[in-house]
């Protein structure tokens, strides 16, 4: 929807656009949160399933008719479904998976008030005095519909329009008045410190002008000089201007998420009262009150009546307008309602939402269906997009593993083991034919997919006749199995099919699954290509072409790079090329590493950063300098360390401490941290950051090759790369800081790799012998 007002000339007062959906979805919900299982088809299976039912339907059936009407400021707008002349019958479509499945009473309450106001549209546009009206809920699985239809009168299709319009009416006026005062107050905007630092400005410019033409922008801007703020002022400046109604801020971790929202959160505290809405929304793990227990009435008191007390919480919630997680959660609990699902109620009515990137780019991403469906002009700006190809192909990737399905076996209810068994005689087979540990293939095998879906089909029919149960290793391996047939029937040349044997465990050898993802570009494109402007921003996005193929950026993308605003001489970048990394040899090189590094600590005590590989290089390293230095202060990041943990390893890194932290190149301390001044002297990385070479990376080589021309540095080499510039960015976070990086492989002297490091750094070669380290100017 849209809170726009038209031109002056075409109405007297600004008009408020509303969707039917929107509209219904509003006025008409009531009960309960209910989120027992419930089979709907995907997105895909529903647009199938409306071609189906309407390709029955005799000659002079219209399909998706464009409606409208004005009430008072709204103006509410939609598609029906289908329509027959003939008969003078209007049909609103539902798709269902699995003919039993019974559709709760507060959804078929839902669908009515839908097809009602759909019902009074019609008539007001084809001047009609009695239409009859049929809710058709259609089974993609056994392709059988169940029509519930009833005759209306205009005058009762009109007073229950006239009635959803009026429970909105009130909230609509308050939108109106929001946008234009919003609009006001970014018009007037200013910059939240007293002046932009080196290349802040260029970065600003840059964004404003891309939200202002409606374009993509990639912007390279190196860290340190405010990206956060130089990408989020620029994008509120130009909403009045450009017609945008909501900002969304995306962010691959949970520390860039809480930067987004802190700098949007100071913003609008410019004065009291800005009317400038910000939510930040907050993985369901992370705020579910109850934990372990069912989304629905029956088993959470948050999901009682939560459709009965959510109107009063959004009042109240508007009202607070900087909406972060414990904002959110105390309005919540005061009108005892879910928190999570609050924020995503409130995703629909705020200015900026700071999320994660999933809520935009998954397959059931929730703010690209927000968009969509109410037609908003939206801005996206990505921060630290260079991560977005790997979370890309991991949101269109699908695993399945050969234990689980053995495990359900074991445990399933009567009804489901036949399918189960087809399903593990197909997967068997295919395990049985495995030739060495990988194979790859263009395509799912046919027999081995239909077996799945029929399973997945058996699945939804039985969880339809048990709507009750909560058996979470079944409803788990049901989505993993529907999320795998999904991606399977869009294989192309962007993913492939591919069978890994496990490492052994028990009497059985097992297999897994997978529909592997190469290049994103496929989904990510529309995605791009659906909002008014994006923005991706990062210190690592070189070379632009890479990025531009492999997400699929839209025609007319501007590629900008922001000058670095540090000194050569503020960091000395050293090669130790007498030290090889690579896996063959990184054993016999480890006297020599370790040296290095003790050699550079003694000739400038600080703290330091060691980077490599893989935790098993990192903890042979570890190993041979706590044996060889243990008087040097040393810590060692951990598999899977919680995020607690992981603020523990930082704090170690205290102004003016000395010690060096040992980590793993790539991960959660390699980029997205900030340690300025002393709190972090130099880093030392000792790999070239290149992914592991196995037969997945090969595949990967293969399609990129196929489809750009240089698979090994689109690969290997770039993504490379990237890990090694970012890990070095933590040294010089301000224009006071001074530091020294050494970059550790004989590789780091090839032209084709100094071609991908920053131009702003002076590279020499450093001495043979660690006894000549010397200590940099500071």
């Amino acid at each position: 929807m849209s809170a726009a007002p038209t031109p002056a000339s075409a109405e007297a007062a600004p008009r408020y656009v509303v969707a039917v959906r929107t509209l219904c979805e509003f006025t008409a919900r009531a009960g309960d949160l209910d989120l027992r299982f419930t089979p709907s088809p995907t997105a895909q299976e529903g647009i199938a399933g409306h071609a189906a039912v309407t390709a029955r339907r005799p000659g002079g059936y219209q399909t998706e008719i464009a409606l409208s009407a004005d009430f008072g400021p709204l103006r509410v707008r939609g598609r029906a479904d289908g329509y027959d002349p003939a008969l003078c019958r209007l049909e609103e479509i539902k798709t269902v998976r699995g003919d039993r499945f019974d559709v709760p009473a507060h959804h078929r309450h839902l669908h009515w008030a839908q097809a009602k106001v759909y019902g009074w549209l019609m008539c007001q546009q084809l001047g009609l005095a009695r239409i009859e009206i049929a809710v058709v809920y259609f089974d993609i699985i056994s392709g059988r519909e169940h029509a519930i239809a009833q005759c209306f009168d205009e005058a009762e299709l009109r007073e229950a329009f006239e009635t959803q319009c009026r429970r909105f009416i009130a909230w609509a006026g308050q939108e109106l008045a929001h946008r234009a005062a919003r609009d006001g107050a970014l018009d007037g905007l200013a910059f939240p410190h007293a002046g932009f630092r080196a290349g802040q400005r260029e970065l600003a410019e840059a964004v404003y002008r891309a939200n202002a033409s409606g374009r993509c922008l990639l912007a390279q801007a190196p860290t340190g000089i405010g990206k956060t703020v130089g990408t989020l002022f620029p994008a509120l400046r130009a909403m009045p201007r450009a017609g945008i109604d909501r900002l969304f801020v995306l962010s691959a971790r949970s520390t860039g998420r809480a930067l987004a929202f802190d700098a949007a959160r100071g913003l609008a505290a410019q004065r009291d009262g800005m009317p400038l809405r910000v939510v930040e929304l907050v993985a369901r793990d992370k705020t579910c009150e109850y934990p372990g227990r069912a989304c629905h009435g029956d088993a959470c008191p948050l999901a009682r009546g939560f459709h009965d007390r959510l109107p009063a919480a959004r009042e109240q919630a508007v009202k607070q307008a900087i909406l972060g997680r414990d904002a959110l959660r105390d309005i919540a609990l005061a009108h005892q309602v879910c928190p999570y699902y609050l924020s995503q109620e409130m995703a629909r009515w705020s200015d900026v939402v700071v999320a994660d990137y999933h809520y935009y780019f998954d397959r059931t991403a929730l703010l690209h269906a927000f968009a969509q469906h109410d037609g908003w002009r939206v801005s996206v700006l990505v921060d630290e997009a260079h991560q977005l190809p790997d979370r890309a192909r991991d949101m269109y990737t699908a695993t399945l593993a050969q234990t689980e399905l053995r495990a359900l076996r074991r445990l399933a209810p009567a009804a489901l083991r036949k399918p189960i068994e087809r399903m593990a005689r197909q997967w068997q087979e295919q395990t049985r034919t495995l030739a060495g540990d990988y194979r790859a293939d263009g395509k799912v095998p046919p027999r081995l997919l239909s077996a799945l879906q029929a399973l997945c089909d058996a699945l939804a029919a039985h969880f339809s006749e048990q709507p009750g149960e909560h058996d979470a290793a079944l409803q788990r391996f049901y989505f993993d199995a529907l999320h795998f047939c999904r991606l399977a029937e869009q294989i192309g040349t962007h993913s492939i099919f591919d069978l890994t044997r496990m490492p052994a465990s028990g009497a059985h050898a097992a297999t897994r699954l997978c529909v592997r993802n190469l290049v994103p570009a496929h989904f990510i494109r529309p995605r791009l290509a659906a909002a008014h402007a994006v923005t991706l921003f990062s210190a690592t996005l070189a070379p632009a072409s890479y990025y531009a193929d492999i997400l699929g950026l839209p025609p007319g993308w501007v590629w900008r790079e922001v000058p670095s605003p540090f000194r050569p001489e503020q960091l000395s970048v050293r090669v130790a090329a007498h030290i090889c990394t690579r896996y063959a040899r990184r054993r016999r090189s480890l006297p020599d590493l370790v040296a290095l590094i003790a050699a550079q600590y003694r000739a400038m005590p600080g703290n330091y950063l060691a980077f490599f590989s893989s935790h098993d290089y990192l903890h042979e390293a570890q190993q041979l300098f706590s044996r060889d230095h243990a008087d040097i202060p040393h810590w060692v990041q951990a598999r899977g360390m919680a995020e607690r943990e992981q603020a523990a390893f930082l704090q170690a890194f205290e102004p003016g401490g000395r010690g060096i932290g040992f980590a793993v190149l790539g991960g959660p301390f390699a980029e997205g941290i900030d340690l300025p001044g002393d709190r972090l002297v130099g880093a030392f990385v000792a790999t070239l950051g290149l992914p592991q070479f196995n037969a997945v990376n090969e595949q990967l080589r293969g399609r990129l090759h196929d489809a750009f021309g240089d698979g090994y540095a689109y690969a290997y080499l770039y993504p490379g790369l990237r890990k090694v510039v970012q890990a070095a960015g933590r040294v010089i976070r301000t224009a006071e800081d001074r530091g020294v990086v050494y970059l550790i492989d004989d590789r780091f002297t090839h032209a084709s790799v100094r071609a991908l490091l920053p131009s702003w750094w002076r590279i020499e070669t450093c001495a043979r012998s660690p006894e000549r380290v010397s200590a940099p100017e500071r």
